[in-house]
C-alpha cells in the first residue's frame, strides 16, 4: 500500500503558481475589455473597470470568511478546490461576454468562490512551525511573483490579435490547476485540530470582531488593511496609467507585470529568510512598508517609461513587509483558528479592494477627463505612500502594546511561582 503524500509547501508552492499564472494571465486584457464596451471612452471605462474590481473585492468580503471556517471545519483541500473552480467559471463567462453586466456577473462568481489565497496561507500554517513561517510565506510569496510573471507576458503576447482569447487560456490553466489539486494535493489540517463551523466567525462583522480575542492580532490587523489598501491602490491605475502616461501596448504592460512577478519571486524566495534573520521580523516589516511607500511615489514622479523600471527593482524589496506580517499574526493564533483568522484577514483584503478601486481608479478617471480641475495623473500612487506611512505608525503602536503586555503576563507568572 502506497504511503500518504506528506502535507508540505512544495504543494501549495504550485498550486499558488498556476493560480497567479491563470490571475496574470486577464491582467493586460480587462481594462481593454471594459473600454471596449464604453465606447473608447478611458476616463469612463476607468471608472466602469475600478466598479468592476470594487465588485468582485465585495462578494470575497462577504465570502472569504464562510470559506475560512469551512476550511477549519473540513480542511483546506476542499475549500481550495472550490475556489479554483469559481475561478475558471469565472475567466470562461468573460471571455464570451457581450456586453458589460455578463463581466459583473463574472465577477460575483470569482469573487464568492475566492478563498484560495486565505486557504493556501492557512495551509502554510498547519505545516511549518512558527518561527519558520516567514521563511515560508516568503516561498509563497515568490509563487506569487513567477506566476504573476509569466501570466502577463502569456497574455500580453495573446492578446495582441485577440484580447479575449487568453480569457480562455487562464480558465484552461486553472483547470489544470483544480486537477493537479484533486489528484495530488494533500490534506494539511488534522482531524485532531478541526473545530465546529460558526456563523458567529463566518460571518463577515463577526469574524473581524473575532480578531480582537487574540491579543496584538487586531492591531496588526488593522496595518494589514492599509496596507493592502496601499497595494489595491497601485494595482488598480497600473494598466490604466501606463497606457495613458506612456502609452504602452499589451505587451509592454504585460511585461512590466512580468518584471515586477520576477523580482517579487527572487526577493521572496532568496532573499526574505536572510532579512528577517538579519533584522527580524518587527524591523523586517517597518522596512518593507518603508521602502513600498518610497516606491509608490517614484511610480508618479519618473518622466520617462524605462524609469519605472527602475523603480520596480527598488521597490520589489518592500516584498518582505508581507511575509513578516503574516509571520507575526500567525504567532498569536492557535492551529484550529488559522484558517479563521485566514479567513478574516483575506475580508479585510477584500475590503481594502472593494475601497481601493473606487478610490484609486475614480481619482484616476477625474485626474484625466477633460473637466479636471487638476492634472495629476499619478495621484493614486502618492495616495497610497500617504497610506503606507499610516501603516508604519499602526504598527509600530501594535509592537509597543504587544511589548506592554509581555512583562505584565512575566510578572504575573512570577507572581503565581511565588505563591505556590
Amino acid at each position: 500500500m502506497a504511503k500518504p503524500r506528506e502535507p508540505a509547501v512544495g504543494f501549495i508552492f504550485v498550486t499558488l503558481c498556476l493560480m497567479m499564472m491563470g490571475a496574470g494571465i486577464i491582467i493586460p486584457l480587462l481594462p481593454q475589455l471594459v473600454t471596449t464596451f464604453e465606447g473608447g471612452d478611458v476616463a469612463q471605462g476607468s471608472r466602469y473597470y475600478g466598479l468592476l474590481m470594487s465588485c468582485f473585492a465585495a462578494a470575497q468580503f462577504v465570502a472569504a470568511p464562510i470559506l475560512g471556517s469551512l476550511s477549519d471545519r473540513f480542511g483546506r483541500r476542499r475549500v481550495l478546490l472550490i475556489a479554483l473552480a469559481g475561478s475558471a467559471i469565472d475567466y470562461v463567462i468573460m471571455g464570451l461576454a457581450p456586453s458589460m453586466g455578463w463581466l459583473f456577473v463574472a465577477r460575483l462568481i470569482s469573487g464568492a468562490t475566492a478563498g484560495a489565497l486565505a486557504t493556501c496561507n492557512a495551509y502554510i500554517a498547519d505545516v511549518t512551525p512558527p518561527e519558520r513561517r516567514a521563511q515560508a510565506f516568503g516561498f509563497i510569496g515568490a509563487a506569487f511573483g513567477l506566476g504573476f510573471a509569466v501570466g502577463p507576458l502569456i497574455g500580453g503576447y495573446l492578446g495582441q490579435e485577440n484580447f479575449r482569447l487568453p480569457f480562455f487560456v487562464a480558465a484552461g490553466l486553472v483547470g489544470a490547476n483544480w486537477l493537479y489539486g484533486a489528484l495530488l494535493l494533500p490534506e494539511s489540517l488534522p482531524a485532531g485540530h478541526r473545530r465546529p463551523f460558526s456563523w458567529r466567525r463566518a460571518n463577515p462583522v463577526g469574524s473581524l470582531l473575532t480578531l480582537r480575542s487574540f491579543r496584538g492580532v487586531f492591531d496588526m490587523a488593522l496595518m494589514y488593511f492599509i496596507y493592502m489598501l496601499a497595494q489595491m491602490l497601485l494595482q488598480s491605475v497600473w494598466i490604466l496609467y501606463m497606457q495613458n502616461e506612456f502609452g504602452w501596448t499589451s505587451f509592454q504592460l504585460g511585461l512590466s507585470l512580468a518584471v515586477v512577478g520576477i523580482a517579487t519571486a527572487v526577493v521572496q524566495g532568496g532573499f526574505v529568510k536572510r532579512i528577517i534573520a538579519a533584522t527580524g521580523e518587527r524591523r523586517g516589516l517597518i522596512l518593507g512598508l518603508a521602502v513600498s511607500a518610497a516606491a509608490f511615489s517614484g511610480y508618479g514622479l519618473v518622466p520617462r517609461g524605462w524609469m519605472v523600471y527602475a523603480v520596480i527593482l527598488v521597490g520589489c524589496w518592500g516584498g518582505i513587509a508581507g511575509p513578516a506580517s503574516q509571520a507575526i499574526i500567525t504567532r498569536h493564533v492557535p492551529p484550529s483558528e488559522q484558517g479563521g483568522v485566514q479567513g478574516s484577514l483575506s475580508g479585510l483584503s477584500s475590503l481594502a479592494f472593494i475601497l481601493g478601486p473606487l478610490i484609486g481608479a475614480w481619482s484616476f478617471g477625474y485626474c484625466v477627463g477633460p473637466s479636471a480641475v487638476i492634472q495629476l495623473h499619478g495621484i493614486a500612487f502618492y495616495e497610497g505612500s500617504a497610506l503606507l506611512l499610516v501603516a508604519i505608525a499602526l504598527a509600530m503602536r501594535s509592537f509597543r502594546i504587544d511589548d506592554r503586555h509581555v512583562p505584565a503576563a512575566a510578572a504575573a507568572s512570577q507572581g503565581v511561582a511565588e505563591t505556590a
